[in-house]
């Protein structure tokens, strides 16, 4: 049986290494990219070509560092702690989501993408006190916070909706 959904949500932390002064390395760079818009756009052009392809939704997994720039007062060390080409990554992520939106919705697919925000359970308790003061909410997600806003867009309730960055990130994208 083919599959009706996909989620596009791979990571890989090696790519997220910066050299000594910094910077990204070419390789790296290339790699982010790889892993956040390449292998999703063909692992979703391979289902919607498959013969017998019963796909119908897409969600592609963002971060709200593709809606908006990195705020460097929340860190410490800005360069290290919030590299460059992450944000760049995700950002050409939420672009590919409104390309494939328009290009597969003659298929009745619909694509989405979720931008999240900070999770709790990566990071010491002075970072979410900061995390915390430039957010609306006041926090960080939670991990139960997570599966909703995908389970949405998957199911029956969003056929409506095409294209389109949802921000999951307790306002901090609003300031």
């Amino acid at each position: 049986m083919a599959p009706d959904c996909l989620v596009n949500n791979a990571r890989s932390v090696e790519y997220l290494a910066l050299k000594e002064n910094g910077r990204v390395s070419r390789s790296d760079f290339a790699g982010e990219f790889l892993m956040d818009v390449i292998v999703p756009y063909e692992l979703t052009m391979e289902l919607v070509e498959a013969q017998g392809s019963a796909l119908r939704r897409i969600v592609n997994i963002g971060s709200i560092y593709g809606l908006v720039a990195a705020n460097p007062s929340l860190y410490t060390d800005p360069v290290r702690q919030s590299p460059i080409h992450y944000g760049v990554a995700k950002a050409a992520l939420t672009h590919l989501t409104k390309e494939l939106a328009v290009r597969l919705a003659g298929r009745g697919i619909d694509v989405n993408c979720v931008a999240y925000g900070g999770v709790e359970g990566r990071v010491d308790e002075a970072f979410k006190a900061r995390y915390g003061k430039l957010c609306p909410k006041g926090r960080m997600l939670r991990e139960d916070e997570i599966a909703g806003p995908v389970a949405w867009l998957l199911s029956d309730n969003c056929s409506g909706m095409t294209g389109q960055t949802l921000a999951v990130d307790g306002g901090w994208s609003v300031w």
